[in-house]
């Protein structure tokens, strides 16, 4: 059952989903699964793999909930055939909780109290309108129920609980608010209007609605975090109250009295509407969560994927202004050969003395780059570096890149473990000028959250968060490759197969004798089994004596290239990079039982081209001169500047002034765009129009259509979904965040719906 789900819901065959299925609990890893099993997946992807393997764990996840369920409801005695039939056709976890809920242990309630005291026949009687409610509980009066009111309010427990534990009408409640509803905001009443404070960045949602169902999930995420942070009120209005009312009222057979329509008004109101508002905000926010998670792991591929500069000699300097440049010279290997901080800017504005001395470095370590952080003194450091540029003998390119994670990582065990005798202010400049020579190697040595390439990334589930980052970072250092004689124990850990404890002995093992001379000698490292080295092997690269050793072929599949060998009648280093030859084989020709004809193209791929690199040709931009600033910036300037993240609602480029600006997804092309990345991604160089910028709210706006009229600015078009809100979507974006502060939150809801949200943590 749970593979024919997953066939449908993937839109893939049966046979693929049952031959991923087995290779997944084989322990077989998605890399390897999606880079050398395509003949038994059908060609599956690392993507579709991973929606697969996250399918299945909610699903198995699911039938063993429902086990549980079973046992718990048969053991009270109450498990009917068509109960398990309902439990056993569910296919999401609220319909399954939906379904227990009346066989749900809890603690009493009122409606527990009233059967109790002897209230149900007095609920029967008022259903079916057998006289006055007061003259009928008149007759239900004890030690326990001392008047009239209390035993009519015992009575209308019992009835609320009855609907209130109806599957089918609580799933058709909370769907119907769903589709119907819309959320509301107004600024709490904690905020000034006139003078909002820190609550500005919240200004657009001063007086918004939206329905649920079109809401985007970077402003749901936004308008949580305003009621968070105490700025905004917010209302789920889940329409007319008559509407939900009669679909109470048709569930049960009765006359509409007076008493059963309070009694249904009061059920909906206290009751029905505050457990479908919980789950429909739960369900809001898990669709944003959703929603962030994916544009956190496209932006982090771009960012892990980046052109790397290559092996050459750099100069990193990690920009400061009282404290100074710290800087960092790194070898063609990554290798720090000398560090100092100079003082070129104010106070102390040393600025000879500090291009005398950083000259000097790059003439005696033949600098090729020179690596500038983005952050605080950027741009008066890069004007330091173009200066030593051009007396260095090699006139080394500068090039800003982003310090994201730079000081994280200064701070980190790893980095006192790699540099334990240098100065952590220093150990960020080695981290920039790493990551411009080579961004995947060096960033995967930081925590993916801190790269400062997300969307709201502290306002979703972490451990979700966590794992998605972790599976781009694993595909993105599987798909370029590690060489096994360089590679640091952070680079390593993220190859196919290979825990932390064997990143470790690879790399002691690689001290203790030397370079590993082939992939074979792999086997020699403490605990790298078979099952470690078919998964890592491919992945793996050694530059030694056997020459597919440096490819991405397999071990598995060397006898096939073998085979290709005799078949052209060249050696195994003569056919690799001949072109001709390999274009002119026939893959039909070597496929076998346990080869099939995709490993075959791909082996012909790779010898055609040995150790290709996935990402693209590095290139940089350049920032206008005097440009340095927000106040620098005047409508209809034109710039050039790098796209540092792309979110739903548009792409953040950096020109050189310590803010980003927003392209609005309205203003990326001449033409409709559903999706930004259709167009840009992180880390491309773009030209870009400034329209408009207002430096108390740090916002720029810029636009990629250069023919955009000023005048009337870039502003998003009705239904685009990016006109509310823009400011606390802009906010989210800061490099550096100083994190949010805890104030007290104003749901809107009421009482009892505030309670509920507290409760569940989504107050």
């Amino acid at each position: 059952m749970i593979q024919a789900r997953l066939a449908q819901e993937l839109a893939i065959t049966p046979e693929q989903v049952k031959a991923t299925v087995a290779l997944l609990d084989e322990g077989n890893t998605v890399p390897f699964i999606a880079r050398y099993r395509k003949e038994i997946t059908g060609g599956l992807d690392d993507t579709q793999l991973r929606q697969l393997e996250e399918r299945l764990g909610y699903m198995r996840e699911l039938e063993e909930r429902k086990k549980t369920i079973l046992a718990a409801i048969e053991e009270q005695g109450k498990l009917t055939d068509q109960l398990a039939a309902l439990i056993n056709e569910c296919d999401t976890k609220a319909r399954l909780e939906d379904l227990y809920l009346p066989f749900k242990k809890r603690r009493k309630t009122k409606a527990d109290a009233a059967r109790e005291a002897g209230l149900e026949p007095l609920l029967e009687q008022l259903l079916a309108n057998e006289g006055e409610p007061d003259n009928l509980a008149a007759n239900y009066l004890n030690e326990s129920i001392s008047d009239t009111k209390s035993a009519l309010d015992g009575a209308r427990a019992i009835l609320i609980d009855r609907f209130a534990t109806n599957a089918d009408l609580v799933g058709a409640v909370r769907e119907h608010m769903y589709t119907h509803g819309s959320m509301r905001a107004e600024p709490s009443r904690d905020v000034n209007t006139s003078n909002p404070g820190d609550a500005a960045k919240f200004k657009d949602y001063f007086e918004f609605s939206e329905p649920f169902r079109t809401l985007p999930s970077h402003r749901i995420l936004a308008l949580l975090r305003g009621e968070k942070e105490g700025a905004l009120a917010l209302t789920l209005d889940a329409g007319p109250d008559d509407i939900y009312e009669q679909m109470i009222r048709d569930t049960l057979d009765t006359e509409a009295t007076p008493w059963v329509n309070d009694a249904i008004h009061w059920g909906w109101k206290t009751k029905l509407y505050v457990s479908s508002a919980l789950d429909v905000r739960m369900r809001l926010k898990e669709t944003a969560e959703q929603g962030a998670l994916e544009v956190f792991a496209t932006n982090l591929k771009d960012v892990l994927l980046a052109a790397p500069a290559g092996q050459r000699a750099t100069m990193g300097l990690d920009p400061g202004y009282r404290n100074g440049v710290k800087v960092a010279v790194v070898d063609s290997t990554g290798k720090v050969v000398a560090t100092t901080i100079v003082y070129p800017h104010q106070p102390q504005n040393r600025w000879k003395q500090a291009v005398d001395e950083l000259t000097a470095l790059a003439n005696a370590h033949k600098v090729e780059l020179i690596a500038i952080g983005n952050g605080t003194a950027s741009r008066e450091s890069e004007k330091l570096a173009r200066e030593v540029s051009k007396a260095a003998h090699n006139n080394p390119t500068c090039v800003v890149v982003s310090e994201s994670g730079a000081s994280v990582y200064s701070a980190s065990e790893l980095a006192a473990a790699e540099f334990p005798s240098m100065d952590v202010s220093l150990r960020g400049a080695v981290s920039i000028a790493r990551r411009l020579q080579d961004p995947l190697a060096e960033l995967v040595k930081i925590d993916p959250k801190s790269i400062g390439v997300g969307q709201y990334q502290h306002d979703v589930n972490q451990t979700q968060l966590a794992r998605t980052l972790d599976a781009v970072v694993e595909d993105a250092v599987n798909a370029v490759g590690v060489d096994v004689n360089t590679a640091s124990v952070p680079l390593l850990r993220r190859v196919a197969g290979v825990t932390p404890t064997l990143a470790s002995n690879i790399v002691a093992y690689r001290d203790e004798h030397g370079a590993f001379a082939t992939r074979k000698e792999l086997g020699k490292v403490p605990r790298l089994g078979p099952k470690a080295f078919e998964q890592c092997a491919g992945f793996l690269r050694v530059s030694g004596e056997e020459p597919l050793d440096a490819s991405a072929v397999h071990p598995e599949s060397y006898p096939v290239v073998r085979q290709m060998c005799s078949a052209s009648g060249l050696g195994v280093r003569e056919l690799i990079g001949n072109t001709r030859v390999l274009h002119a084989l026939k893959p039909s020709d070597f496929v076998s039982e346990t080869v099939g004809e995709p490993t075959v193209v791909d082996i012909i791929r790779e010898l055609d081209k040995p150790g290709r690199d996935p990402r693209p040709e590095f290139k940089t931009a350049s920032f206008s001169e005097g440009i340095e600033k927000i106040s620098d910036l005047a409508p209809g300037m034109v710039l050039e500047g790098t796209v540092t993240n792309v979110a739903a609602f548009g792409a953040f480029v950096d020109i050189g002034v310590h803010q980003d600006g927003l392209v609005h997804i309205s203003a990326l092309a001449n033409r409709y765009v559903s999706e930004p990345r259709e167009v840009v991604r992180s880390g491309d160089i773009v030209r870009v129009k400034v329209i408009d910028v207002d430096e108390s709210r740090k916002r720029i706006g810029l636009s990629m259509r250069l023919d955009d009229d000023v005048a009337s600015g870039a502003r998003s078009k009705p239904g685009r979904g990016g006109d509310a809100g823009s400011s606390a979507e802009r906010g989210s974006q800061q490099k550096q965040r100083s994190g949010a502060r805890r104030q007290k939150s104003s749901s809107g809801q009421g009482g009892a719906l505030a309670d509920a949200l507290r409760r569940a943590g989504l107050g």
